[in-house]
């Protein structure tokens, strides 16, 4: 009977979705510098704004906490679920085909614009199920609440805040992944890693190197300034090089040397083989070049080594480990800036349940220790929930009854924002094979898709607050 009359109640509502959607993707919610009440930055502040507007006009009104979260609850009872979502987005980037980035458009049911799917779109489908619950009267006990966050693609500093003054719900699921359930998040380990030398006069060498600007992201651009060659040897030595066909080099001679600009493909650092590494593709041809033996020199073979274009598990590094439950650990090499003195670098793997500070962090020490640079950082352990739990099979009564489909628990690289809290799991929107595009250009989600992450959402509040 609740299904039918969910369903009855989503019907015609489709329009309202995709302008909700809009309107939060018009905003460009990338991190800023802070300002008062404006922790993140005018850009996050300024959806979190947006979507507090929406939810007053679908009859839900919100709270602004600090410029940190916003939250929005269905009615006054004790909490019983939370729904974490984020606000902020990555960088637009280059590429787009379909539509600006903060210009979202619907085509052929599919929804494009930066954050359609990560994560403003299934948070207005998670409101949608909401005013669903609360229009059709569903007679309820407890309360769920939206918190909407405004950092998870920086730091996850809006949560901390907000959990060190709020306690935890008995159940959080976050809209931030793929269906059917996300139970595992692999651990992480993105340490820091660098080293020094004196000022360099011969030539030929790299005087500079500039990678990714985020530790969770593959760059799909780097650059190189390298003095004392010509364009020509540079342009010969990239033509011998056996890279993938979406590696490309744009080389231009400058008074003493060539700038190089090495374009790839951009995607999470979570699925490195579903990008294309400038970096580690420049590291490649700069390790081929006919370059003075000096340490910036050696540095930069070194990197390529530990480093090799293609290798996604950090089988060079001899990190490379796996379990039956949550997969292979992944690797991708995503921040480096060399210059006349030194370099600066970090690298993101996400690691799986089989592994341990001795075979993923001590084996990357000694081998940064054998190419003489520092090393810094921490791992931080995977998140699992038990398969058995009951808030598991809540879900997938949900997801079944939607769907049609067998419910089934998966593991993530992608860390969500329930990572660290208790019982938490990453539960849609994307349905399984649907290729969204995450932090890459032409993001996107199925209209239909949304809709019904709207309807799963709409019964898993019912079960856990009637």
């Amino acid at each position: 009977m609740v299904k039918e009359r969910i369903e009855a109640w989503f019907q015609n509502r489709e329009a309202s979705l995709i302008d909700g959607v809009c309107r939060l993707c018009r905003v460009d919610s990338t991190t800023g510098d802070p300002r008062p009440g404006q922790p993140f930055g005018p850009g996050p502040a300024a959806a979190l704004e947006e979507f507090l507007r929406l939810s007053a006009q679908w009859g839900l009104p919100g709270e602004n906490l600090e410029g940190y979260v916003g939250t929005v609850d269905l009615n006054d009872g004790p909490d019983a679920l939370h729904i974490l979502g984020h606000l902020d987005v990555v960088p637009a980037g280059e590429g787009w085909t379909v539509t600006d980035p903060f210009s979202p458009k619907l085509a052929d049911g599919l929804l494009y614009g930066r954050g359609v799917s990560d994560d403003k779109g299934p948070m207005a489908a998670a409101l949608l199920a909401m005013q669903c619950v609360k229009d059709l009267g569903l007679p309820l006990t407890k309360n769920v609440k939206l918190i909407l966050g405004t950092d998870e693609e920086t730091a996850m500093r809006d949560v901390e805040w907000y959990y060190d003054r709020h306690p935890f719900a008995p159940h959080t699921l976050s809209p931030d992944a793929d269906f059917p359930i996300i139970n595992i998040e692999k651990g992480h380990y993105q340490p820091t890693f660098s080293a020094q030398w004196e000022r360099e006069t011969a030539l030929p060498r790299v005087a500079a190197v500039t990678g990714g600007p985020r530790v969770n992201m593959v760059p799909p651009k780097a650059w190189a300034t390298v003095l004392g060659l010509e364009a020509e040897t540079v342009r010969q030595t990239a033509a011998g090089l056996d890279l993938e066909p979406d590696v490309s080099f744009a080389v231009t001679e400058t008074a003493g040397g060539v700038e190089i600009l090495c374009s790839g493909r951009n995607a999470h650092g979570s699925t490195p083989e579903a990008g294309c590494n400038a970096q580690t593709a420049l590291l490649t041809l700069l390790a081929a070049l006919p370059l003075a033996d000096l340490p910036s020199t050696r540095a930069i073979r070194d990197l390529h080594r530990l480093f090799p274009h293609g290798d996604h598990l950090g089988a060079a590094l001899g990190v490379a480990q796996s379990d039956r439950d949550s997969g292979a650990l992944s690797l991708a090499f995503t921040i480096l800036t060399l210059h006349e003195t030194g370099f600066e670098a970090r690298f993101d793997s996400r690691t799986p349940v089989c592994a341990t500070e001795e075979s993923v962090k001590a084996v990357t020490e000694r081998a940064m220790a054998a190419a003489g640079f520092s090393v810094s950082g921490e791992m931080d352990p995977p998140h699992c929930v038990p398969a058995e739990d009951p808030f598991i099979g809540v879900l997938a009564r949900a997801y079944e009854t939607w769907t049609g489909e067998k419910a089934a628990c998966i593991a993530i690289g992608g860390g969500t924002y329930v990572h660290d809290i208790p019982g938490g799991v990453a539960f849609g929107p994307l349905m399984p094979g649907f290729q969204s595009n995450l932090h890459g250009p032409d993001e996107r989600i199925a209209v239909a898709d949304l809709m019904t992450t709207g309807k799963i959402y709409a019964q898993v509040i019912w079960e856990l607050c009637q």
